[in-house]
């Protein structure tokens, strides 16, 4: 039955990240190395807005989800009604902020002027459509709250190939450059939303929010922004991090962004199955939460644990027989130096794989349970280990300590949940 929820969830996650896959293929292929640097001297940039709708969505999806758990339809609509409204504040507020800081942003991120104005146009226009990405977030996450993980996949699976289709035409036939990239991505993402949105109040009107329900009631708001606050503070702590270690990263120069640019897609890619397991036990750990099943959360774990190692190890397979070529496509690139680079980084990267998988499913169990603050420390460890790379890892061994800082993190993070979860989480469990 996991493995029945997961398979969408995580086949969803790959196809979220054709968006940028397919704007760097396009980018390769159409504009050079150069226009791949542009957009990957940005990468964590892009990754701080898509990670931090995902975190607070999952998080105002908890709510849905033990609502609907302990069936109790009342509480179903208030939780979507103020998630509704919390999404669309929060969206507007971070999208004029972003806006306003972004240039000064990219200048400490030591963004090299010979990409600046590209990086530029592509980020700008990404965090423009920020509330479209926050949009199909809130009703994938509402639909997975219901146990549907199947209908957000069609209509992304739709969106991805549209924003196939959009690339090729805005930067190939319109030659845009790379804000033809960004652009297509944005009018995929909001066409992904508002379909799921259809989709949602069509097929679940009896659970969706009176005008009453959109009043936000003290309680609940706070409730809602602890738990959707600690997920999305827990993903955007990473990010943050990711900005200050791109930072360094960025001043070693164009041809070592476009390296850890191509490494960080295959990385992205093939982490997307640990990803949907994840969410997958999120959904379940919830559900039984809130239903007082405790030994189903604890036979969750034990399966959803054994299939992130088992996915680790075949990643690590994949990458060491067939990652050269496989870079090699994604980019179109012909420089031997950014090959060599890029397949340095994921022959660091993946043997460390199977202990991602852990981490991965530890830390979202154990925030489905209530637990906010183990899981909100170890995004602490990862962002105080990623200054640490920037300050003095890199600068100390170059694009090698750029490889090693994840894998490192990883192992330190997981180590610590573990230990949280024998001290204080399985007592929970087993009473």
């Amino acid at each position: 039955m996991i493995l029945t929820f997961a398979i969408p969830l995580f086949i969803g996650n790959i196809f979220q990240q054709v968006y940028s896959m397919v704007d760097t293929m396009v980018a390769g292929y159409c504009l050079g190395d150069q226009a791949i640097a542009a957009i990957g001297a940005t990468s964590s940039l892009y990754g701080l807005i898509i990670d931090l709708a995902w975190g607070l969505n999952s998080g105002f999806a908890l709510i849905v989800t033990q609502a609907f758990g302990a069936h109790e339809q009342g509480s179903i609509r208030k939780s979507i009604g103020h998630m509704m409204v919390l999404d669309g504040i929060i969206a507007m507020i971070l999208t004029v902020l972003a806006l306003i800081f972004l240039p000064s942003l990219m200048r400490l991120m030591n963004t090299p002027e010979g990409i600046f104005d590209q990086a530029y146009s592509y980020i700008k226009v990404i965090f423009a459509g920020m509330l479209v990405t926050t949009c199909y977030n809130m009703f994938a996450g509402i639909l997975r709250a219901f146990g549907n993980s199947r209908t957000p996949l069609y209509f992304l699976i739709f969106s991805s190939l549209l924003n196939i289709g959009l690339d090729l035409l805005f930067v190939a036939v319109f030659h845009m450059g790379v804000v033809g990239a960004a652009l297509a991505t944005v009018v995929a993402q909001a066409v992904s939303g508002v379909l799921t949105g259809i989709y949602v109040y069509r097929n679940y009107l009896d659970m969706m929010p009176t005008k009453e329900d959109f009043r936000l009631e003290k309680s609940l708001t706070i409730e809602m922004l602890a738990t959707g606050g600690a997920m999305g503070f827990m993903y955007s702590v990473v990010d943050l991090g990711s900005v200050v270690f791109q930072g360094a990263a960025n001043a070693l120069g164009e041809m070592y962004i476009a390296a850890h640019t191509a490494a960080r897609r295959i990385i992205n890619i093939l982490m997307q199955p640990m990803s949907g397991m994840m969410n997958a036990s999120g959904t379940f750990v919830g559900q039984n939460w809130g239903a007082k099943q405790k030994q189903r959360i604890r036979d969750t774990l034990k399966k959803i644990i054994g299939m992130e190692i088992a996915w680790g190890l075949f990643s690590c397979l994949i990458v060491y027989l067939f990652g050269r070529p496989i870079i090699q496509f994604v980019t179109g690139t012909h420089s031997t130096e950014i090959l060599d680079n890029a397949v340095l980084s994921l022959r660091i990267h993946f043997p460390f794989f199977p202990v991602l998988g852990v981490l991965l499913a530890m830390r979202v169990s154990m925030q489905s349970m209530g637990q906010k603050t183990a899981p909100v420390i170890s995004s602490v460890i990862e962002l105080l280990m990623k200054i640490f790379s920037a300050l003095w890892l890199i600068p100390s061994f170059g694009f090698a300590g750029v490889c090693v800082t994840e894998p490192v993190t990883w192992v330190i993070m997981t180590v610590f949940l573990i230990t949280v979860y024998m001290v204080k989480t399985r007592k929970k469990l087993t009473d």
